[in-house]
């Protein structure tokens, strides 16, 4: 989940499923602050499963005159970034204990089943659990961190069949798949 600042206006993205992609360059200004998976829902007070794949603005989950204040001084800031960590800051909350815990063996590429067992859940326990912390079940955030992990190797240079086996893809073609489908991209475009 994200907290974006776009030409003086706060928005709240969700978790996505789907590659959201825009034609063209973005046009006016950005800024941005991706959370941690299972940090969001803490910070907007929304189950994250209630934004998966939308883009709101901050004032349809928070008081819209808290809002026209946090707008303000994000606005009046010239480092709009760390006015945008301000702004998280100040929503205090805190994430379910078991988000950090969850979405590190996942990111391991620990089987769905080792997880909730190691966390004392059943499977479809946590699987409730991930909808409210991470917006989709601990699955979709297995392939989700999978691909964050073979991007983050695909940027050193290495060979994307290299990548794919080092990341726990069956192939090349299998990492093909999951960059286009989630990223809505080949992964040379992604890369470039």
């Amino acid at each position: 989940m994200d907290l974006i600042w776009h030409d003086g206006a706060l928005l709240v993205a969700g978790p996505d499923t789907r590659a959201h992609v825009s034609a063209g360059a973005p046009d006016g200004a950005w800024a941005g602050l991706r959370f941690p998976p299972g940090v969001g829902p803490a910070v907007f007070g929304v189950p994250a499963s209630e934004l998966r794949d939308l883009r709101v603005p901050l004032d349809a989950v928070w008081p819209a005159a808290r809002v026209r204040r946090l707008t303000g001084q994000v606005n009046g800031s010239a480092d709009r970034g760390a006015a945008l960590e301000e702004v998280a800051a100040d929503a205090g909350g805190t994430p379910d204990p078991l988000c950090r815990a969850v979405a590190d063996a996942l990111g391991r590429g620990r089987p769905v089943s080792e997880v909730a067992r190691d966390v004392g859940l059943s499977e479809r326990q946590l699987h409730r659990r991930a909808l409210r912390s991470f917006g989709y079940g601990p699955k979709t955030l297995a392939r989700v961190l999978r691909l964050e992990r073979a991007l983050a190797l695909a940027r050193t240079g290495r060979p994307p069949a290299d990548v794919a086996a080092a990341t726990g893809f069956a192939d090349q073609a299998h990492l093909a798949r999951d960059v286009k489908a989630l990223a809505g991209v080949p992964l040379g475009e992604l890369l470039g």
